[in-house]
């Protein structure tokens, strides 16, 4: 089978390069998955670069410790391990994979049942493989920081998969939602329904003299005292990533706010696939659509992972892995 290789470290365009490998065997308790797409994450930049260096800790010293990028899927299943029970061959399935391994970016990955769910009958490969990491990222943090009716909402990096997806649940509760980021995205931002767009090039949402209720910051890169200022009383902050120091800073450091104010700050830590479920019926009911940058093919990879690592995408950057 095919996949996309990362055998040392560096710039995805140079690094990556799509080889020839094994197809894998299903372990007792796996499901052998026929990828039709995957979607671009984080993770697959860091990996691919293996930057910071700290991060190399748990990736791999001198390479990644798992050559194989992609924690996305969404695929049919094409044979089952023995100890099975949720799936039969056929089934459509999708999920994150990251609790589990990692590996979507080939023509096949073998993996435990647990980290893929049926995937909903109204929805494209291209589609499913675009929800399961982002739309939890957003759930979750939400659920951390206390979502309610009306709140006044800022999102940061709010162009990208997880600022697309918080959006339409702040919605759901008739949140204003603002939402920072810059270029060609903040356009689409308008026309997906953010009440107002901040273009953080040309505007520090921390100085404008702004408050809101709930912050949701997909790219942290102030301390917690910055953030404070944005906060009303009684409001939350919660990060679902960003610069490594930043997140040291808040992991560190941010308890403090909740000793001497009322307001809160907050790394979350994401479980995966957990409420996929409630996820999976706001499709079906039509409250959630995806927004997708791609597809894109296969062999395109290792330039959408620069890409998605320059911050030029707006969505989820989907590759279909299988026409």
């Amino acid at each position: 089978m095919k996949a996309i290789i990362c055998e040392k470290y560096g710039d995805p365009e140079v690094v990556l390069k799509m080889k020839d490998v094994e197809k894998p065997n299903p372990k007792d308790n796996e499901v052998l998955i026929k990828v039709k797409a995957s979607a671009v994450n984080d993770y697959d930049w860091v990996t691919t670069r293996g930057l910071p260096l700290l991060y190399r800790i748990f990736l791999g010293i001198s390479k990644p410790r798992n050559p194989i990028l992609g924690m996305e899927v969404a695929g049919i299943v094409e044979e089952t391990g023995k100890s099975v029970t949720k799936f039969r061959v056929g089934d459509t399935v999708f999920g994150d994979l990251s609790d589990h391994g990692f590996g979507s970016f080939a023509e096949y990955i073998s993996i435990n049942e647990q980290a893929v769910a049926i995937m909903p009958d109204n929805l494209k490969f291209e589609e499913a493989c675009s929800i399961p990491h982002a739309s939890l990222l957003a759930d979750q943090g939400f659920e951390k920081g206390g979502l309610k009716d009306g709140m006044e909402i800022l999102i940061n990096g709010a162009g990208g998969g997880v600022g697309s997806f918080a959006l339409q649940i702040a919605k759901m509760h008739n949140c204003k939602v603002t939402g920072v980021d810059t270029g060609k995205k903040l356009d689409k931002m308008h026309a997906l329904g953010f009440d107002h767009v901040i273009d953080y090039k040309k505007e520090n949402f921390s100085n404008n003299g702004q408050k809101y209720d709930l912050i949701l910051d997909c790219k942290s890169t102030k301390t917690v005292w910055t953030y404070l200022k944005s906060l009303k009383t009684n409001g939350s902050y919660i990060t679902v990533g960003g610069k490594i120091t930043s997140l040291l800073n808040i992991l560190f450091l941010g308890f403090l706010p909740s000793i001497f104010t009322s307001r809160k700050t907050q790394i979350l830590g994401l479980k995966p696939n957990k409420g996929l479920k409630k996820i999976v019926e706001m499709f079906e009911k039509g409250e959630l659509k995806t927004v997708i940058d791609g597809p894109y093919s296969f062999a395109e990879t290792p330039r959408l992972i620069q890409y998605f690592g320059e911050g030029m995408h707006h969505g989820k950057v989907v590759v279909r892995i299988d026409a």
